[in-house]
């Protein structure tokens, strides 16, 4: 399978940044909530503007806010995914 989507992968690595910035986190919590829902609402657009051209296992994880499933499936073409979804 061949999934080449690059602002989406970079937005899901980022959200998995942010995510691991407890150094931002402890010292200011708003801030690090801020960048989390950023990044979400990024993560959103890009997936409205793919919508038609998204395999359906990529939109489902997508859908279902199952960033780290889609982020392997975007790096690996999810060989490290098991299961139908």
């Amino acid at each position: 399978m061949s999934l080449d989507f690059p602002t989406l992968k970079s937005l899901l690595q980022k959200r998995l940044a942010v995510i691991g910035d407890h150094a931002l986190r402890d010292a200011d919590p708003a801030s690090h909530l801020k960048a989390l829902q950023e990044v979400s609402e990024a993560i959103e657009v890009e997936h409205q503007r793919l919508r038609g051209s998204l395999p359906g296992r990529l939109r489902h994880f997508l859908e279902q806010a199952s960033y780290q499933k889609a982020l392997a499936l975007l790096e690996d073409g999810g060989l490290s995914i098991e299961g139908p979804h």
